[in-house]
């Protein structure tokens, strides 16, 4: 008897131990674990959206299987975007309103708890390069104090189908997925972050459009084929070419930058190239060239707007802009490269034929010295449309040109 009363006892301690083991893994405490933080501020030390000096925003292109970084920053009283050469950025707004979207961010609801969901709701980190997906990667935006130290960092996904206003997020390192109410949508686009119109040139202020069409014999330093075609508003030659030519000179954007060598860009702003191998090399490299003669010529011509305002910007159309050169030197695939739809390398000059707008043609010429602009493709397609066909004239830029001294040294031989 006293044997079935210990066989009974280890039974009832038995069933109790189980029990206690199945009330830790029962979903009821699983559940209440998940969403242990639900309805937390996510970012506590973000209280004042005057306080971020400066915004990084990484965003994925799943064409090019690459990550595309922009960094914007105040720097001496200046917004600069430092991940291109300390481009010129247009930022304070934009800026503030990213900011102001993240102050007081809830975890309004956990979406999961897994990482194998991450591409499910967009949050796959852009930077991850262990994840071999391309697709369900998010938008990774960091804001910083004047000092550098992270006062938000977070990726955002996809937005929450039948909740307007809602998208998903997750923080860096964490697998956890909230549903958040954001309308933060920061760029990671160049052309978002600066000056849109670059040459501020309107329409109907053109009075004349000359594209310059040649081919250049680097070996030999000369020129062949040379074509010129002239069109003026209401003129023979301002057929529909011309006109869709004018709209988008008109309203030119600039798709990225490079930074000219410190050295070259001041010799500019005099028309006074002292040529060294820096310089022409890094003309060389953006398919810019000089001749013996002194002309500064692009290997795929060129296009002079004249203005009203007694204006002459001078537009010369380089190499395919290659990935290989982006801001942030890393260089990437052929495969991107031929993905990146043909934009080009814009070389810009500006001059005057009216004193009264003299100064302010060197304040432009001066500021577009600095920059390798690039334009899409689309653009350069729709200028080059207008392009000559007609008999071969001597070509001379009526006013946009850029002496050198001394000439072009001859190439090394081998």
């Amino acid at each position: 008897m006293r044997n079935q009363w210990v066989v009974t006892l280890a039974f009832l301690a038995s069933a109790a131990v189980l029990a206690l083991v199945a009330a830790r893994v029962q979903p009821e405490g699983y559940e209440a674990s998940i969403f242990s933080d639900q309805g937390e501020e996510m970012f506590p030390a973000l209280t004042d959206a005057s306080t971020v000096q400066a915004i990084e925003v990484v965003d994925y292109n799943a064409g090019q299987a690459v990550a595309r970084p922009l960094k914007v920053e105040l720097r001496k009283g200046r917004w600069l975007l430092s991940s291109h050469g300390d481009y010129p950025a247009e930022a304070r707004d934009r800026l503030a309103q990213t900011a102001g979207a993240l102050v007081g961010l809830n975890k309004d609801a956990v979406a999961s708890d897994r990482w194998e969901d991450q591409a499910q709701y967009g949050v796959i980190d852009p930077l991850d390069q262990k994840n071999a997906s391309l697709t369900g990667r998010g938008k990774r935006v960091t804001l910083l104090d004047a000092r550098g130290a992270k006062l938000a960092e977070v990726i955002l996904g996809g937005a929450a189908a039948g909740k307007p206003g809602f998208r998903y997020a997750r923080l860096p390192g964490q697998k956890r997925i909230y549903l958040v109410k954001t309308d933060a949508d920061p760029s990671a686009r160049f052309e978002d972050w600066v000056e849109a119109d670059l040459l501020k040139v309107d329409v109907s202020g053109i009075t004349k459009l000359t594209v310059n069409s040649y081919v250049i014999d680097e070996l030999n330093g000369t020129l062949g084929n040379l074509r010129r075609r002239v069109m003026v508003p209401n003129g023979e030659n301002w057929d529909a070419a011309a006109r869709a030519a004018a709209q988008t000179l008109a309203g030119l954007r600039v798709t990225g930058a490079r930074a000219k060598p410190k050295l070259l860009a001041d010799q500019l702003r005099t028309r006074q190239l002292a040529l060294s191998l820096e310089t022409v090399m890094s003309l060389r490299a953006r398919g810019f060239f000089v001749l013996p003669t002194g002309q500064l010529l692009a290997n795929a011509g060129e296009a002079v707007v004249e203005t009203r305002d007694g204006f002459i910007y001078t537009l010369r159309f380089g190499e395919v802009a290659s990935s290989s050169l982006d801001g942030d030197g890393a260089a990437t695939s052929a495969a991107a490269v031929a993905k990146a739809g043909d934009d080009r390398f814009l070389f810009v000059t500006v001059s005057s034929r009216n004193p009264d707008t003299e100064a302010k043609a060197k304040a432009l010429d001066a500021k577009f010295a600095d920059w390798y602009y690039i334009i899409a493709g689309k653009d350069f397609a729709s200028i080059q449309k207008a392009a000559p066909a007609g008999s071969v004239v001597p070509l001379a830029s009526p006013g946009g040109g850029v002496r050198t001294m001394p000439p072009l040294p001859p190439e090394p031989q081998p």
